[in-house]
């Protein structure tokens, strides 16, 4: 069926296209819509397509398209945004139309509706729009369905005949009915009824009386006029039916009270058996609502998961990139390094300088004044390869001096006069010309200055930080180059009584580290020393507290 539309519909095309005169340069938001020039017909139970056509021939697949009834708010179909909206359809179509997508982009479209029914017969419209443009066309479906044979049977006497009944049913739409003779001769005069049940399929009853006896018998037809089927069924009256003053009265009526009897209980397992039939049937519907229905549900709320979890893990993207950017306060780093023990390399100090006995502070050996000749510095004995460690120094006399620290490489020139900058493989903090802040400077300066710096190494995400360990707030940071290898626990004093003794991380001077308990990231390394120094694991996890990488550094 869906076949001769379709052949129909194209076949009528190129005469339609010649008749209107569509131009084939026409605008590209304009168009017409073309139905079929002719009813569709439908069986009932089967399933049909209701096809519309645009001209000139244009991809369809992002227009809006609906088929409705004979308001625009009755819906039969509604496909936008390139997938189909279920809000304004009928109920009566939910779960039995679907859209044929094989012609979209060829500017055909057409709707299907499955399981036909007598109420889907009648008049449709397809509806177009693309932007503020919109066309329609209108196009007619034809639904017919051949009911129950029909069954005939004798109900007695009538006046001077015998009168025969003839009953079908779950016929669309009004079957034609029609009395024979043997001869084909057709009677004219006959009663008929109907009536429609709740599906809308009609069940009729036409009522003969034969007055010739010589007959035999009589034939009732039943036609569906759309599909030009035919269902008939004869009867054979006997002679002794017609009325007479006869013996064989009695036996007459008994017969036909048999008859009646046996005709009656016909009839009751019929329709019991239709009956049943249509039951099973729309158990069966039902069962395969249910199922389409429960599978949108499952796909609308598998779609739904996936909008949340995208919608999550945007969240997630955005605050921590929000959080790499905070500067956080030194307790909260603490947390997550791994506390070092510096210990001084008195074979790396200048000969002017004077490293404790316990390798854990340097001064100067005597007073000097403040000397143009050089600078003064001394390097820890371990190196730093790798994790994310912290160190704490205190600063006497840190206001009236110059004095520097931090961390550089072990290549770095330390001779004569120089200057520590990150290019040349220094990232320190320092006192220079009483002004405190990083070297070079960058014109923000701390005030007050700082009496204990804590030094916050985090080889793994390529930056160290500085902070002030009285009030725990953030100085400076800097981002490590990639290429910046071993690093050095870095001190350098240029003038005044000053003195820098290295604590340890969680106290005073000289107290042994506190392993941290938190077990490391399984993408993060322990804490490697080169030479004979420390090794102990680093632990950072990937905490929301603390910033990472060189977008989180603030100089």
């Amino acid at each position: 069926m869906e076949n001769c539309c379709r052949g129909s519909l194209l076949s009528h095309l190129s005469s339609l296209l010649l008749l209107l005169q569509v131009p084939v340069g026409g605008s590209a938001e304009e168009f017409m819509v073309i139905g079929p020039s002719g009813p569709i017909v439908a069986v009932l139970g089967a399933d049909v397509t209701l096809p519309c056509l645009v001209s000139p021939t244009m991809d369809v697949e992002n227009m809006e398209l609906r088929w409705f009834r004979s308001k625009f708010s009755e819906a039969v179909f509604i496909y936008q945004n390139q997938r189909e909206q279920r809000e304004e359809q009928l109920p009566q179509y939910r779960g039995r139309t679907s859209l044929v997508k094989d012609f979209l982009t060829q500017g055909e479209a057409a709707v299907r509706i499955h399981n036909v029914q007598a109420f889907d017969n009648g008049l449709y419209t397809c509806f177009f729009r693309m932007g503020i443009f919109h066309e329609e066309a209108g196009l007619e479906l034809k639904v017919a369905g051949v009911g129950s044979a029909p069954h005939v049977h004798i109900t007695g006497p009538e006046e001077d005949g015998v009168q025969v009944v003839c009953m079908a049913s779950g016929w669309f739409p009004n079957p034609q009915v029609q009395w024979r003779a043997p001869s084909g001769e057709k009677f004219l005069m006959f009663s008929e009824t109907q009536a429609q049940d709740a599906e809308g399929l009609f069940t009729i009853e036409a009522t003969l009386v034969v007055r010739d006896s010589s007959l035999g018998n009589v034939t009732c037809s039943v036609l569906n006029p759309i599909l030009g089927q035919e269902k008939a069924m004869a009867i054979y009256i006997p002679e002794p039916f017609f009325p007479r003053s006869s013996p064989w009265k009695l036996a007459f009526m008994v017969i036909l009270t048999a008859l009646m009897i046996l005709h009656l209980g016909a009839v009751f397992y019929i329709m019991r058996e239709h009956t049943a039939k249509l039951q099973e049937m729309q158990e069966w519907e039902k069962l395969h609502r249910d199922k389409e229905e429960d599978q949108q549900i499952k796909e609308e709320a598998l779609n739904a998961r996936d909008e949340l979890q995208a919608d999550l893990d945007w969240r997630k993207s955005v605050f921590l990139a929000a959080l790499k950017k905070a500067k956080l306060y030194a307790d909260w780093r603490k947390e997550n390094f791994q506390a070092l023990t510096v210990s001084l390399d008195p074979e790396s100090a200048h000969s002017r300088l004077a490293v404790s006995d316990d390798k854990t502070s340097v001064t100067f050996k005597d007073s000097p004044k403040c000397s143009e000749d050089g600078v003064y510095s001394v390097l820890s004995h371990e190196g730093i390869t790798s994790g994310c460690c912290y160190w704490e120094v205190e600063i006497r006399n840190a206001e009236r001096s110059e004095w520097a620290l931090g961390v550089c490489r072990r290549d770095v020139e330390r001779k004569g006069w120089y200057w520590e900058s990150p290019e040349k493989g220094f990232w320190v903090v320092g006192m220079y010309d009483n002004i405190f802040g990083s070297l070079p400077a960058n014109g923000e300066h701390i005030v007050p200055i700082p009496q204990r710096v804590g030094v916050f190494l985090d080889l793994n995400e390529g930056d160290v930080s500085f902070y002030n360990m009285t009030d725990g707030s953030h100085l400076f940071s800097f981002p490590l180059a990639s290429s910046s290898g071993t690093l050095f626990p870095y001190f350098r004093l240029r003038s005044g009584n000053v003195s820098l003794t290295i604590c340890s991380g969680v106290g005073g001077p000289m107290q042994t580290p506190v392993p941290v308990n938190n077990p490391p990231c399984s993408s993060e390394e322990p804490v490697s020393l080169s030479g004979q120094g420390l090794s102990s694991d680093c632990g950072v996890d990937e905490s929301p507290l603390l910033p990472s990488g060189p977008e989180a550094m603030s100089p």
